[in-house]
């Protein structure tokens, strides 16, 4: 397999073909209703279809229903973006002129357009992305996703090639928010039907509420205890999902392991697969039965039954991934790995593949990143839709195999018009949900704040973890003996009074599944000793009731708490004793950098943290007798 060389960013100089197509569909579609009229604009891909592409490092911005060109200088790749091509530098590097061999009659092009970690999120979701450098060297950021508009790029980047299938690598459902999560991500998959939505490989995500609710996903149907909340049937994917390391017997999958694709005679296999360690981080009972094997294992052993098939063209489409450097831009490959390249797990699955592999599609860590790692094409496109991965593979009609591949990470920009049947669908269940949301879940005597004391404590902060640590508590669920929460998983207060399930969803929004693990006595002083960084920073811990320690501002990092101090229910903990610890699957993973938590054995994934709140508002609290805010004497601070 030749070099595969990464397509530029969307901020160089040379137009995208999305750009080119986008105008395009933009400017059919303005046509159709009129136009705008003159030299006025309405959004950036009026003037791209009235002025073109844009010249060198500028892009095209609507002002005053005027196109101006705005500078954008973006960086360029270095050794771990151009995987050491000699013309990676040029903005059409690895793309052929028309005319050229690769184009002609003796090759086929494809296009694959990936994303990942969707998650429901069909409303626009919250924040801007890192898009490029300004000339003074400040940051340019933009808004990105939100189905409608995703819809729209799809579509556009689809139009460049009828040789084109879309996938998704993973985590398409599950972990959503109201407006999907509600309706047990029915939204979602009806929103990628009216897409076209081809393959996705399962997620662990897929799994938060059973195999069984999953294969009603593919198959359709209502739900077997809400029924079907829109009224009006579920049909069902029309996309298929792939699980080739799910097992449910010998030589059995839970879906297929792989499609084949032929275009033009040449066949492409994509093959898809969740990470082998799903089972952590989801309810047991969601998972038994299923057998999650090796990644790296499930691909070689199926790469001698395609080769017999005569495909010589393999993607792997995985839920698993890699973690750049905080700041990259979107078709970045720089990281912490040993080559400056990005760290994490998919760097392993990549260089343990089978060479006969080409493209790896990957997700999970809800990064962007662009890569080639031993001689494949590794790509991951964020999360939430707002980024689409178009993936340009060249094949030879005489040997099947993969001339040449290319990939480029397309910001899901806002300044496209949105798809009129997702539009309405969204619509539709919004209009739903608005009586749902506003259902009353528990009753609070004063308001419950993410903002913390002069220690760090905050009353919703330990009202999340006292819930989190009655869901766990019993021992079929985990036998948690204290939780901890995050500050930065709490995105608004909940007001005094009744406590609507829209308030209690909007307080935890992320979906996170509860895991309780084992760690020891001693572990438990590195994690409170880790809240003060070197650097500087501080991110206290919120721990569950019961659980009290103490700490001296003025001693040094990494020695301030005093062990004889940190007890549970009043007894001093045994450094060398085992304890059952809970957290939200962000924090377990090492989210926000708490390597403890990760370090953690025996774990057991359990409820979504929005459910374990609701459940605990609901057992204490009443409209007679609502829930007091908790005291904030958990953490004692010393001189």
């Amino acid at each position: 397999m030749p070099q595969a060389t990464p397509r530029s960013s969307l901020l160089e100089a040379r137009p995208s073909v999305f750009l080119l197509a986008g105008a395009f569909v933009t400017g059919m579609f303005l046509f159709a209703q009129g136009g705008c009229g003159g030299d006025e604009c309405q959004d950036s891909a009026d003037c791209r279809e009235d002025r073109g592409p844009p010249a060198s490092n500028t892009e095209w911005v609507c002002e005053d229903k005027r196109c101006e060109p705005h500078s954008v200088q973006v960086p360029p790749p270095d050794s771990g973006t151009d995987a050491g091509t000699p013309d990676a530098g040029r903005p059409d590097a690895g793309i052929p002129d028309a005319g050229t061999p690769d184009s002609g009659p003796s090759t086929v092009s494809v296009q694959v357009l990936a994303f990942n970690d969707f998650h429901g999120q069909l409303e626009e979701p919250a924040g801007q992305i890192l898009a490029g450098v300004a000339p003074d060297g400040g940051p340019v950021r933009v808004n990105a996703g939100g189905v409608t508009y995703f819809a729209r790029h799809i579509a556009a980047l689809r139009a460049a090639n009828p040789n084109t299938v879309v996938v998704a690598a993973g985590d398409l459902i599950g972990a959503s928010p109201l407006l999907s999560g509600l309706f047990h991500d029915e939204p979602t998959v009806e929103a990628m039907n009216l897409i076209g939505l081809d393959l996705v490989a399962v997620g662990n995500h897929e799994f938060d509420e059973g195999s069984t609710e999953l294969l009603r996903m593919q198959w359709g149907g209502c739900h077997p205890v809400d029924g079907c909340l829109d009224g009006d049937g579920f049909p069902g994917a029309k996309f298929k999902f792939l699980a080739a390391n799910v097992a449910t017997g010998v030589d059995r999958t839970l879906f297929p392991r792989y499609d084949v694709r032929e275009f033009e005679g040449v066949k492409v296999a994509f093959i898809g697969m969740t990470l082998e360690a799903t089972p952590e981080s989801v309810t047991p009972t969601g998972v038994a039965g299923l057998t999650f094997k090796d990644e790296v294992q499930t691909v070689n052993a199926l790469v001698p039954e395609l080769r017999r098939q005569g495909i010589e063209a393999i993607i792997v489409v995985v839920h698993q991934g890699g973690i750049p450097t905080s700041g990259s831009l979107v078709n970045d490959c720089k990281g912490a790995g040993s080559d400056g390249r990005i760290s994490g797990a998919i760097v392993g699955v990549a260089k343990g593949l089978n060479d006969a592999v080409d493209v790896i599609v990957s997700g999970h860590t809800h990064q962007a990143y662009n890569c080639v790692i031993d001689g494949k094409v590794v790509t991951s496109a964020l999360s939430m839709g707002q980024l689409v991965t178009d993936i340009d593979l060249t094949l030879s009609k005489a040997t099947g195999d993969v001339v040449e591949a290319r990939a480029n990470n397309v910001i899901v920009t806002r300044d496209v018009q949105e798809v009129g049947a997702v539009k309405e669908l969204v619509t539709k269940y919004q209009e739903l949900v608005e009586p749902r949301a506003n259902r009353v879940i528990g009753w609070v005597s004063q308001t419950l704040r993410t903002q913390s004391d002069s220690v760090g404590q905050s009353t919703l902060g330990f009202v999340i973890a006292d819930s989190q640590l009655e869901a766990t508590k019993p021992a079929n669920l985990g036998g948690a003996q204290v939780a901890f929460m995050n500050p930065g998983g709490m995105r608004a207060d909940i007001a005094q009074g009744e406590v609507t399930y829209g308030e209690a969803f909007t307080t935890q929004p992320f979906g996170n599944s509860l895991v309780t693990l084992t760690l020891t006595g001693a572990q438990i002083e590195q994690l409170l000793e880790w809240q003060w960084r070197p650097s500087g920073a501080t991110l206290m811990l919120l721990p569950s009731a019961g659980f009290t320690y103490a700490f001296s501002a003025s001693a040094p990092v990494g020695s301030r708490v005093d062990p004889a101090s940190i007890r549970i229910n009043g007894v001093t903990v045994d450094p060398a004793a085992n304890y059952r610890v809970t957290a939200n699957s962000y924090l377990a993973s090492g989210g926000d950098g708490v390597q403890v938590f990760a370090e953690g054995t025996n774990r057991l994934g359990g409820a979504v943290d929005s459910d374990a709140l609701e459940a605990y508002l609901k057992a204490h609290s009443s409209q007679a007798s609502p829930l007091p805010a908790p005291a904030l004497n958990r953490i004692t601070r010393l001189p």
